[in-house]
């Protein structure tokens, strides 16, 4: 069967499962919705966490930023993967004995202040919509390439389908929904790299094999050096950040996943805090899987990459980049009419996306009109490597189209977690609790659907019009999340002085210089600038460390200048750190 058959039948059978299994667990109270009943066990939560943090940036996009990055791609594997410890270790257990809904619940609650609910509620709107841009955009690139759609069609084909599952089962159906993505994308991930590492270096473990031998004797990474090193790039194995910018970048990633409201609500699920934990513990197991496999994936799609297309005729170019030339997402420009493709070091195109023209080269190529006229350049999408791996290695078609199911489940599977932390914020956080206390549980289930129904269309609207690729855009909604919510939780978990005051100024304060220099850096507003006009040497990746300092300052500052929290505010801060006798998640 042909790639494109295999595709629709895997991606057929997998989304029949994930309607099925909303329509089986239909929510019919808010407590199902918001958080399953609170009564998921823990192995079943640790999958749906897994699946719930693995997006279409850990999937689709990182292997593809370490690909092109090297060792500098190193600072997300760090990030995320220590950001998740930090928060199964430090904020988990504690929220969870809280027992409320959602993050803007604990803090408007701990800092007894409706300003400071809404100020989180907006906290987390910004930081979801930036999230869920990066996975639309991922739903784009899969339909695209592999159902031969276009990007926008594939966007709003994958709008409709989180839209059903979300509207109808809530956190219940998302949660079960979510250990099914979770099988399918681990298997999708981990099939390819099995047969990559078997096929470039006799070892059919990817993390071995990359630290392997290929034909002839030589080391896979020093082979993958010398490429690099004879196109005129830096070595593989070295990075160009400076220290501060990867500590900075890492600490940000950090502390953001730990303040990430959408991964923090499925610790309210389980009945216990012994069971958050559990499922914080099965969650890290299951997040290794792919995370350790990422960087040799990243490696081997690298290599294969350079030997398959520098130099090369574009009459004798493989398939593969003739179907990926298509969708947009590679470009090459003959210059000097030789009609070989040229990937070098310095190449125009490499920093900037492609705009092609109707037309077509001497070669069949698409023609693009934003090429330099000096060189034959290349341009390669980083978020396609993955996905493109098993067509370069020239893998079986049904493994072809595994990643292309396994790429959907991932970014489905945070889409629609993302899109519970809207709908919830909105229903709960505003409705319920500040606007109509006394409004109905159907009507408030109500005010949820409906507020799922806005946020997907406004989160379609960014996975039409991104403002970058996949990881870079889930780097900046971490660096939001490390700039607002961390600190106010982590304060409101061990400070008992910290009051509403400090908490409020903080989080303002934080979530607006770290949507500033985002703007300006990463959009070019105010005035823009370039990465010589970095503060302090930081990228705007990185910035969220900086934001989040400035707001622990100013929240402790002010906190000691205004009075000290309610005596039953400290009692509850003390009852808190104490991770036991918790009861069900409040039901209000």
């Amino acid at each position: 069967m042909s790639v494109q058959t295999w595709t629709w039948l895997l991606v057929g059978i997998t989304f029949a499962l994930y309607f099925g299994i909303a329509i089986w667990a239909r929510a019919g109270s808010t407590k199902e919705f918001y958080v399953a009943g609170g009564g998921v066990s823990p192995w079943a939560n640790g999958m749906a966490t897994a699946a719930d943090w693995m997006s279409a940036a850990s999937f689709i996009s990182m292997a593809g930023l370490i690909s092109f990055s090297g060792y500098d791609g190193s600072v997300y594997l760090m990030g995320w993967t220590g950001g998740y410890v930090l928060l199964a270790l430090l904020l988990a257990p504690y929220l969870r004995k809280f027992g409320k809904f959602t993050v803007p619940d604990f803090i408007g609650d701990r800092y007894y202040s409706n300003t400071a609910r809404t100020v989180a509620v907006i906290c987390a709107l910004i930081v979801s919509f930036t999230y869920v841009a990066g996975q639309m955009r991922g739903v784009g690139i899969v339909f695209s390439q592999f159902l031969q759609v276009d990007i926008n069609l594939g966007v709003i084909i994958g709008m409709t389908v989180v839209l059903t599952f979300a509207l109808l089962g809530g956190m219940k159906g998302i949660t079960y929904t979510q250990v099914a993505q979770y099988c399918v994308l681990i298997f999708a991930f981990m099939v390819p790299a099995f047969f990559i590492s078997m096929q470039m270096t006799g070892n059919i473990i990817p993390q071995l094999g990359m630290g392997g031998s290929v034909e002839g004797g030589e080391f896979l990474l020093d082979k993958l050096d010398k490429l690099h090193t004879e196109l005129g790039f830096h070595e593989y194995t070295s990075g160009t950040k400076s220290t501060w910018d990867v500590f900075a970048i890492t600490l940000a990633l950090m502390t953001g996943t730990a303040g990430l409201p959408h991964v923090i609500v499925r610790f309210f699920t389980v009945p216990k805090v012994k069971d958050a934990r559990k499922s914080a513990g099965f969650a890290l197991l299951l997040i290794a899987i792919l995370y350790t496999t990422a960087p040799a994936i990243a490696v081997f799609s690298r290599t294969n990459l350079i030997e398959t297309v520098s130099n090369q005729p574009y009459s004798e170019i493989p398939e593969w980049f003739k179907n990926w030339e298509d969708t947009g997402l590679i470009a090459w420009s003959d210059k000097n009419g030789d009609g070989k493709i040229q990937y070098v070091a310095g190449d125009a195109l490499s920093s900037k996306k492609p705009i092609y023209v109707d037309a077509r080269g001497a070669h069949g190529e698409r023609m693009v009109s934003n090429a330099s006229d000096a060189k034959n350049e290349l341009y390669v999408d980083k978020d396609i490597m993955v996905l493109a791996n098993p067509e370069i290695a020239n893998l079986p078609n049904w493994v072809i189209a595994l990643v292309a199911a396994g790429g959907l489940a991932a970014a489905l599977s945070t889409a629609a977690g993302l899109l519970l932390v809207i709908s919830t914020s909105v229903s709960h956080d505003l409705v319920k609790k500040q606007l109509r206390p006394n409004i109905s549980d159907k009507d408030e289930l109500k005010v949820a659907r409906i507020a799922i129904f806005v946020a997907i269309l406004i989160a379609g609207y960014f996975g039409i019009n991104p403002p970058g690729f996949v990881a870079a855009v889930v780097a900046l909604a971490f660096g939001l999340a490390a700039a607002s919510f961390f600190p106010a939780i982590i304060l409101g978990i061990f400070d008992k002085r910290m009051n509403s005051q400090g908490a409020i100024s903080g989080m303002v304060v934080g979530i607006v210089l770290m949507l500033f220099y985002m703007m300006k850096f990463k959009l070019n507003m105010f005035g823009g600038g370039t990465s010589a006009d970095w503060w302090f040497g930081t990228s705007p990746e990185g910035f969220g460390t900086i934001a989040m300092v400035v707001n622990v300052v100013i929240s402790m500052v002010v906190s000691r200048m205004t009075p000290a929290p309610p005596q039953n505010v400290q009692d509850m801060v003390e009852s808190i750190r104490i991770p036991s006798g918790a009861g069900e998640a409040q039901d209000h």
